[in-house]
């Protein structure tokens, strides 16, 4: 996330705890597609989501706080918009919500054999 006077901030630098929280619920989501385990995969997608929601939260109200040296609050406002997100917080985004979409997979049964000429 690039903020303008203040520079770039990552994950840990908005709070280290939702970032490691967040990185546990990574390695949650990885234990579960190595086990085969969709209900896990979801349960990490959908912490994820709830995680990425207050981390996006989190941003707005750090910005804010980062600007609050101004006494005017419309340059207060104008600051806090100057705040551009980074590709990789639409990746994370993108990647949590393919999480939740995650089925156990069917079995299918042949029960018929097709003889091929």
């Amino acid at each position: 996330m690039r903020i303008p006077i203040i520079g770039s901030w990552n994950y840990f630098d908005i709070d280290q705890r939702l970032a490691i929280a967040f990185y546990v619920l990574v390695v949650i989501g990885l234990i579960g597609a190595f086990a085969n385990k969709a209900g896990l995969i979801k349960l990490a997608g959908w912490g994820g989501i709830i995680l990425v929601l207050i981390t996006l939260a989190g941003i707005y109200f750090k910005a804010h706080d980062s600007f609050s040296f101004l006494h005017f609050k419309k340059l207060i406002n104008f600051g806090a918009g100057m705040v551009k997100l980074k590709w990789g917080w639409y990746v994370i985004a993108a990647g949590v919500f393919i999480l939740i979409t995650v089925r156990k997979p069917k079995v299918v049964l042949a029960t018929e054999v097709v003889e091929v000429k």
